[in-house]
């Protein structure tokens, strides 16, 4: 078993529990309310934000020009795609995706977005690596559930999200795991344990997110 499988296979639960939240089955049974659609929207640009940043700070670490493109894409890939299922969610509640961005982060969002930023600032390449990866990989798992056990058509109200999301490429995001599990082979043991952290703990962030966009979780002072 390779590194990442041995992590995708102990985190299995942790995909599971995303996949069943409350939010996602909202956005599989098109119930979710106006203020969670905008809530998600306005935290998850900023998210993304700091996953650019977490990749260029990446890219710095990187000594071949391969890491360096593989990079880049992840980079490419927010800020020129990403905002289709963005705009999925505003048409629906009948805003302006413009008029959603510049929120300040809401603390699970912040909490994220500040232990991405120090993994890649601090940590080696491939805990950085490690540190953003669950985000996609959760969210090619959670659309092809969702494509899967709802079969939406063009009529659902959130198709473009779902079919974006359950649309993903693997072997982009197989770039990323084929990378990794090289770096796994020669990290050390500290290394190895702390790329496990960072992938563990951006697992359980990616279940707060959802929870904070269900909640509209805000500061409580």
């Amino acid at each position: 078993m390779t590194f990442t499988e041995d992590l995708r296979h102990e985190t299995e639960e942790l995909f599971k529990a995303c996949y069943d939240h409350p939010f996602v089955q909202g956005i599989g049974k098109g119930e979710l309310r106006k203020e969670q659609l905008l809530h998600y929207v306005r935290q998850d640009y900023e998210y993304l934000n700091a996953m650019i940043q977490t990749r260029a700070l990446t890219m710095a670490k990187c000594t071949t020009r391969e890491d360096m493109a593989l990079l880049n894409e992840g980079i490419s890939f927010i800020l020129n795609d990403e905002t289709h299922p963005h705009n999925n969610f505003c048409e629906q509640a009948g805003v302006k995706y413009e008029d959603l961005q510049g929120e300040s982060l809401a603390p699970a969002a912040h909490h994220y977005s500040q232990f991405m930023l120090q993994a890649a600032s601090n940590g080696t390449l491939g805990e950085a690596l490690a540190v953003a990866l669950p985000c996609p990989w959760i969210y090619l798992y959670i659309g092809e559930k969702l494509m899967e056990d709802f079969q939406p058509d063009e009529n659902h109200p959130f198709y473009p999200w779902i079919s974006f999301y359950g649309a993903q490429e693997m072997p982009r995001i197989q770039k990323t795991i084929d990378r990794l599990d090289e770096l796994a082979v020669n990290a050390s043991e500290k290394e190895m344990a702390d790329m496990k952290k960072h992938f563990y703990t951006a697992c359980r962030m990616e279940y707060m997110f959802f929870d904070m966009a269900y909640t509209v979780q805000k500061w409580p002072v």
